[in-house]
């Protein structure tokens, strides 16, 4: 698959290919969920705890005596029923962990990588270079690139300059290429790929 190769300027300066087996792989839609789904759930700390009736600090003396007071029977104030009590059936600490194989989760990738494929959202640049970190650098760039939309930028290594300059955006997103992963792919318009950064991609996912 050939794709231009656009300048920091948005001018075209010539073409590279992109593997059809990675960016024109047959597309899963069910693959695709089930790794975000996934990454999503694995994100959870699952931390997250009540108090039951047994863990509440409080006396256990009985209430009133059990009869003759023309009230409800009760036997402790550390009961759901009241309040500063214990909580029936409440969360408790928990792992969300999922487990996907390998084959599946890269799979899973090149679905979403064909899929931006097709519709034309990606776009390659020559290089990516920024000595001084600038916001506006950035926002220059996608207006010249006429990029409308959420940008995902893919780095091949770590460069401060761009990933200080991109962090300001609301909509514009640094991650490195070898930290590739389903939740960005699909939550971006468009994804932003220096040429060294589809080689890294190539090279994990071929």
């Amino acid at each position: 698959m050939l794709v231009p190769v656009r300048n920091m300027a948005g001018e075209v300066v010539g073409e590279t290919e992109l593997r059809d087996d990675i960016f024109g792989a047959p597309v899963s839609k069910a693959l695709m969920h089930q790794a975000l789904v996934r990454q999503l759930a694995n994100a959870r700390l699952g931390t997250h705890k009540a108090k039951t009736r047994g863990e509440v600090r409080g006396s256990t003396r009985k209430i009133w005596r059990q009869k003759g007071t023309g009230r409800a029977r009760h036997g402790s104030m550390k009961v759901n029923l009241w309040p500063g009590g214990g909580v029936a059936h409440g969360p408790l600490p928990r792992s969300y962990e999922k487990k996907m194989p390998r084959k599946m989760r890269r799979a899973a990738y090149r679905s979403a990588l064909s899929v931006k494929a097709q519709e034309e959202q990606i776009v390659v640049l020559d290089a990516l270079e920024m000595g001084t970190p600038r916001t506006r650098e950035i926002v220059g760039l996608i207006e010249r690139l006429n990029l409308e939309g959420s940008v995902l930028i893919m780095l091949p290594e770590k460069n401060e300059g761009v990933e200080r300059s991109a962090r300001n955006l609301p909509d514009v997103k640094t991650v490195r290429a070898s930290y590739l992963n389903i939740r960005d792919l699909l939550g971006y318009d468009y994804l932003l790929i220096p040429q060294g950064s589809v080689k890294v991609i190539e090279d994990i996912l071929g």
